[in-house]
């Protein structure tokens, strides 16, 4: 049973204007209504159909558009041949579903003038995500945010996920108590996705082994994890590498501890947007400081890091 109200749904703006994403499940219809019982009052919801399910997609949709209307809500709906794009671009259906998503909602943006999406992840997506993260090499146990800049179709968009610290089982009791319906989405039990296996088949072995609640356990991680992360924003600030033409000053980086240069190299790669910044591209742009090294190290996305007289800088 949800035995409290998450912190930004008490906090925030009732007045603002937000989108929500509602696919029709538990999740998210969960949070649909938790905004209404909050007193929000300005809600687009947003749908896209992915067309991944034949008519089981088009009732999502019928009954995402009832359920907005029912509790006065404005409706977006939108529909995308997600198979087809993933095979146009050469991609995963997870890929080019979030291609769609993300299109989808900057279109949202547009039409209502909004820049704010609320999205229902919570406490289980996060412990995927901070798993996942940690086997693709990232830096830490690094999960989502509850609130995030994110570009999406030429849009810097704000994303908020008020539910990080609800479990999944929490939010099905809180509808199952009320009597509220959902959709039931039949995939998310296939192994045919990497967060589908997280969940289904990874997590479970991770309980069965360790005797104990795995998501917990990451979800902890997480909040640590970001607590260690903004001790580390103060200390790249105070460090003082970028000059006033936004490149890193690699006399001044020599100067600090190797593991202040990492966290100064991988907060610059991300605030110049390369994306995917790993460890090892850290590890490559720290050996690009050395003077004797290469020059040039290539960055995903296609730019480059360049070192030359003394300076570091990003070049598309």
């Amino acid at each position: 049973m949800l035995d409290r109200i998450p912190g930004w749904l008490e906090e925030a703006s009732k007045r603002r204007r937000y989108l929500i994403g509602v696919s029709g499940g538990a999740d998210s219809v969960a949070l649909l209504h938790l905004l209404r019982s909050c007193g929000f009052g300005s809600v687009v919801v947003c749908h896209l159909d992915h067309r991944l399910r034949e008519e089981e997609s088009s009732e999502d949709a019928r009954f995402v558009r009832k359920l907005a209307k029912k509790l006065g809500y404005d409706f977006e709906g939108g529909s995308v041949d997600v198979a087809s794009l993933a095979r146009g671009e050469k991609v995963s259906v997870e890929t080019a579903g979030r291609m769609a998503r993300h299109a989808f909602f900057a279109d949202c943006s547009r039409a209502w003038r909004c820049r704010r999406v609320i999205l229902a992840h919570h406490g289980d997506d996060q412990a995927e995500t901070v798993l996942w993260n940690l086997m693709r090499g990232s830096r830490g146990a690094s999960g989502m945010e509850e609130s995030q800049t994110v570009t999406m179709d030429g849009l810097q968009m704000e994303l908020i996920r008020p539910l990080l610290g609800v479990r999944r089982t929490e939010l099905r009791h809180w509808l199952e108590m009320k009597g509220l319906r959902w959709r039931e989405d039949a995939s998310n039990a296939e192994a045919i996705a990497v967060r589908n296996r997280m969940r289904n088949e990874a997590l479970p072995l991770l309980e069965e082994i360790a005797k104990r609640d795995p998501v917990t356990a990451l979800i902890k991680a997480a909040r640590s994890d970001a607590e260690m992360r903004e001790i580390e924003a103060w200390a790249v600030e105070q460090a003082g590498v970028i000059d006033p033409q936004w490149r890193l000053h690699l006399p001044q980086l020599r100067t600090l501890p190797e593991v202040i240069q990492r966290a100064c190299l991988f907060s610059y790669l991300r605030e110049c947007g390369v994306s995917n910044v790993t460890r090892s591209l850290v590890e490559r742009a720290l050996a690009l400081a050395d003077p004797d090294a290469p020059s040039v190290v290539n960055l995903p996305g296609g730019g480059t890091l360049r070192r030359r007289a003394g300076r570091m800088w990003v070049e598309e």
